[in-house]
């Protein structure tokens, strides 16, 4: 008899969970009709289930893509390959062009060296898309960072080209899904990419960056830990195709809620795009905090 109330129990409580996931998303769908575009969104807290919307499209991650090139470039410090003291000789030719941001070229238009943990730092802090590429080319290419995500258990996240050869139209082909990007940030947090040194390295800068201000991080309670890294297009004939940002959030009990929000093909104004990333990841922070 005990047994067959517990599963009547668990049953009940499998039900209200499905209820209360499907409630987040009908919320998160409220939000996205607000807007033009596809909006795709992934988000879990360790030991819940993930809840998605729109989670079967291959988005553009731009600059998202920085991430995963960060942590492949890690990975081969890890096996010794390189060293994060060591010195990369970087060429005015290295360097995006202009109109794609840099503060990198902007500071040293001649060429610089700069060492492979400076380089971590302005790709993940500034968002910089010569040093993403300089990390790139340390890593083994597009080819060979594509390979190190799908060893860490990850499909459906293709690294096609560096920053500096993506063009409007080719952009698409550097893409993921939410859940694959949610996925990355799930082996980031438990340390099972990275060593524990590592992770606090790549975490630390996505904490310090700013480009993310106003999306994630705009609506959430004033102090909250927020480690993110943002992906943004340019806007052509009135179309962004990619507003995207993806992140930690620290919630007050101390887990860690994990987010993948992307913005596609959206003609709105980039604060409304911005705001619905903000709206989700509140109805979110609201979700499980409640939980």
């Amino acid at each position: 008899m005990k047994a067959l109330l517990r599963v009547i129990f668990s049953i009940a409580v499998l039900g209200l969970t499905l209820q209360a996931q499907n409630h987040l998303s009908d919320n998160w769908q409220s939000i996205a009709a607000k807007v033009s575009g596809r909006i795709g969104v992934a988000a879990l807290v360790s030991g819940d289930e993930r809840v998605g919307l729109n989670v079967s499209f291959h988005y553009p991650m731009q600059s998202v893509a920085k991430l995963p090139i960060t942590m492949a470039v890690l990975h081969l410090v890890e096996q010794k390959k390189i060293t994060l003291d060591q010195e990369v000789d970087i060429r005015a030719s290295d360097y995006v062009p202009v109109g794609k941001h840099s503060p990198l070229r902007d500071h040293f238009p001649q060429g610089t060296n700069s060492t492979v943990r400076d380089l971590i730092r302005y790709a993940l802090v500034e968002s910089d898309g010569s040093a993403s590429d300089v990390l790139l080319d340390l890593a083994g290419g597009p080819v060979a960072v594509t390979k190190y995500v799908e060893s860490l258990g990850i499909r459906d996240l293709v690294i096609a080209r560096s920053e500096k050869e993506t063009t409007e139209k080719s952009q698409y082909e550097d893409w993921c899904m939410p859940d694959s990007a949610l996925q990355l940030l799930v082996e980031l947090d438990r340390g099972n990419a990275l060593s524990k040194p590592n992770r606090d390295l790549v975490l630390n800068d996505m904490q310090q960056a700013q480009s993310g201000a106003t999306r994630i991080r705009a609506l959430l309670p004033k102090g909250t830990i927020v480690a993110d890294k943002t992906g943004t297009s340019e806007t052509v004939n009135g179309r962004t195709a990619a507003t995207n940002d993806i992140g930690l959030v620290t919630l007050p009990d101390g887990r860690h809620l994990l987010i993948s929000v992307f913005v596609m093909d959206s003609t709105e104004p980039e604060r409304i795009r911005e705001n619905v990333i903000a709206e989700i990841a509140r109805v979110a922070w609201d979700y499980w905090v409640t939980r």
